[in-house]
């Protein structure tokens, strides 16, 4: 999945909450993930010595100088076909 795939299917998956325009959704990915220009809250988390965490989903940390991401649990399960 692309960014603008990306943008859609949040888009789709927020619509029963209100309607979010494809700009806005745009401009929270960049805040969130960084562009090729700027980074994102998460590489500058990661650059501080920081860890992300996203509860189920997973945490975003360093793991030898790269990037890394550890899976939740929820995540985890939903991959291996074992949420419920």
């Amino acid at each position: 999945m692309d960014r603008s795939g990306l943008i859609e299917a949040i888009g789709h998956k927020a619509a029963h909450g209100g309607e979010l325009s494809a700009d806005q959704i745009g401009r929270v990915l960049d805040a969130v993930f960084g562009t090729v220009g700027e980074a994102g809250v998460i590489a500058e988390a990661l650059k501080a010595g920081r860890t992300v965490t996203l509860v189920g989903f997973g945490s975003f940390h360093q793991v030898g100088g790269e990037a890394a991401l550890r899976p939740g649990k929820a995540l985890d399960e939903f991959i291996h076909g074992r949420a419920g």
